[in-house]
Formats: C-alpha cells, sequence, structure tokens
C-alpha cells in the first residue's frame, strides 16, 4: 500500500496569492480512479507506548521516566471542534480547518501542508458560481466557477465560511455571484474529477491560505476510508449521546489505520494511550494523514474491522479505543465495543 511520506514537499505555489478571476467552467469526464488500497495484516507484537494525545513529545520507550515525559509534553489537543459559528448567517464555518489554516507559519512546511489537508476532509466547504446557481442547474447549465491560475495552472478558489466568499466577491464586479456549499468530500472529488490543478483555500486571507495540489487531495481520497470519511466526520462533528454507538457502527464497517514503530529488533508494535492512572488504549486514527499529524515518524498501517477486533480481543487489559488522538478525538470504552469485539 503506498501511505503518505512525511517528507511530500507538495505546497502553495508562492506565499503570494495570484489574481483571482471567474472562468467558464468547461464540463470535464471524472477521472479514472482506483479503488482503496488493501488491507494488509499487521503482526501482533507488543505494543509501544505513547502519552495520549500530546504529539511528537508522548512518544517515549518502556523504560523511561513517564513523570518527566509527561512533565515536557505539551497540552492535549481539545477533544472537541469549536463551536460552530456563522459570521455570515445561513453559512456555517468549517472551524477546524479555519484553525489549521491560521496556525500557518510564514513558510509552510511539508507537516503544515498534511495537517490543512486531514482538516479539509471534514466540514463544509463553498465555492463561488457566477449568476443564479440554483436556476443554472435547474435548467440543467454548467456552472461558471470562479477559479485562479498561477504559472499555466489553475486552481479552484474553495472557501471555509461566509467571511472569505464574501471577500472573494467584493475583490469582484462581475454581477451576481452565488454560494455553492457543500460537504468537503463532494468538494474535493469534484475539484480532481474536473482536472484542476488544486483548490485554493481561502485566498484573500494573507497568513491564513493555501493552495493544496490535486496529486495530494487524490492521494488523500484515495489511500483514505472511502468517501464521505464517515469516521472522520463523526469525530470531528458535534458530539450528542448518540455520537459514541455511531462511531461504533462505524467502526465494524470502515477501514482504520493505526501507528505502528519497529523496537530495536526490528519488530512492529502498535501504538497504545495510557493515562497516569495506567488505563490502556489502542491508538485508532480515521485516516493515514491523522497518523503523521502526531509528528512521531509512526508508520500509519491499516486494519480492517475484522483485525481491529482480533487486536483487542487479543489482550483484555486494553480498556478501549481513542480515535484520532491529534485532535479532535474520542475515547471508546471496551465495554461499548462489543458490537465490534463480536467480529473477532
Amino acid at each position: 500500500m503506498a501511505l503518505f511520506s512525511r517528507r511530500d514537499k507538495s505546497a502553495s505555489p508562492g506565499s503570494d496569492a495570484p489574481d483571482a478571476a471567474p472562468e467558464d467552467e468547461a464540463s470535464a469526464a471524472p477521472a479514472d480512479q482506483g479503488s482503496p488500497a488493501a488491507d494488509e495484516s499487521v503482526p501482533h507484537v507488543g505494543i509501544s507506548l505513547s502519552t495520549f494525545g500530546q504529539g511528537a513529545a508522548s512518544a517515549r520507550p518502556l523504560d523511561s521516566d513517564a513523570a518527566a515525559a509527561d512533565a515536557a509534553a505539551p497540552a492535549r489537543p481539545a477533544a472537541t471542534a469549536p463551536e460552530a459559528t456563522q459570521t455570515v448567517p445561513g453559512m456555517i464555518d468549517n472551524a477546524l480547518l479555519q484553525a489549521a489554516l491560521r496556525a500557518l507559519p510564514e513558510r509552510p512546511e511539508s507537516a503544515d501542508v498534511l495537517n490543512v489537508m486531514r482538516q479539509a476532509l471534514q466540514g463544509p466547504l463553498y465555492v463561488r458560481a457566477q449568476g443564479d446557481a440554483q436556476a443554472l442547474l435547474a435548467a440543467g447549465e454548467p456552472l461558471n466557477l470562479a477559479v485562479t491560475s498561477h504559472e499555466d495552472q489553475r486552481f479552484l478558489l474553495v472557501f471555509t465560511g461566509g467571511l472569505s466568499m464574501q471577500q472573494s466577491a467584493a475583490e469582484e464586479a462581475g454581477g451576481t455571484t452565488s454560494v455553492v456549499g457543500q460537504s468537503a468530500a463532494n468538494i474535493l472529488r469534484m475539484a480532481v474529477d474536473a482536472k484542476y490543478d488544486g483548490i485554493y483555500l481561502d485566498h484573500t486571507v494573507v497568513g491564513a491560505r493555501l493552495v493544496l495540489p490535486t496529486e495530494l487531495i487524490q492521494k488523500a481520497i484515495d489511500e483514505g476510508a472511502p468517501a464521505p470519511f464517515e469516521l472522520k466526520s463523526l469525530v470531528s462533528g458535534e458530539r450528542t449521546d448518540a455520537t459514541p454507538s455511531q462511531v461504533v457502527d462505524a467502526l465494524t464497517r470502515v477501514p482504520v489505520w493505526v501507528a505502528g514503530g519497529t523496537d530495536a529488533a526490528g519488530q512492529i508494535g502498535l501504538a497504545e494511550a495510557r493515562t497516569p492512572e495506567g488505563v490502556r488504549r489502542v491508538e485508532v486514527y480515521s485516516h493515514p494523514l491523522e497518523v503523521l499529524a502526531m509528528g512521531r515518524g509512526d508508520r500509519p498501517l491499516p486494519l480492517t474491522p475484522e483485525q481491529l477486533a482480533t487486536v483487542l480481543a487479543s489482550d483484555p487489559a486494553i480498556t478501549g479505543l481513542v480515535i484520532d488522538a491529534a485532535g479532535p478525538w474520542i475515547e471508546i470504552d471496551r465495554d461499548a465495543l462489543l458490537p465490534l469485539l463480536a467480529l473477532a
């Protein structure tokens, strides 16, 4: 299985924002898509330890001083996404993606780009269309979407909320502009199928904008769980009393990833989260990018639901799972995982 490389040099085509202008959107046949990569078996060997949700500083060998490691570790990321906001009424802001964009340094590196990419897999995204989009769609007419060009490449302008959309429309004097909002999975797939060279996120927001190239988007779609990224959406979405059971149901149907590392003998171990009280949970991730976001150099390893159930069943001392420890995350106790364990 081809996995994401932490040394991927894909990034935006320069720090200066190119001029943006609407352009006729020619209909394009969908590109041929490969099926999700086949799952690989993972040998059950000794499980390595890390402090839950605390990034690179959390990785520590079994014989290290736990107290010292915990004292040096950064703060745990938030368990839930920020409360939903609408800076423009009727347009829900993609708060997680906005936060990832705001966190970008002046010169983003690969890890920064991948962090934005992982958060671009959830929530709503928006594009601009000239004219009355609803009427055009009803008449079977193609939409005239706003794009920008840079060095003979074309990038679809994509927005995380109403404010950046309004700023973009204000820069244009081209008449009526419609907002088209869809799930992240649909917008990303549209950009790939229409053969854009990438998407330009929030191009008007200086210091919080980024181009995601199509090659990276394609990898994110093909090497993750099948769209619409159900598990990622559940963990990053609004939490209700039904969320834990919905997560467990998804775990019985969709593939997940675990963080694998090798010990001095070359054996592969799966990352485990342990609280100061000694509670043990297997770290599970909704996408390979979520593993890389931990910054520990672990290898994303795919597991089918049956394989995950076997890992849990093989060690009764494991108290459950923690999903997407880079945040937002959710913990599921072993007792709630009975539908998954039944697959072992």
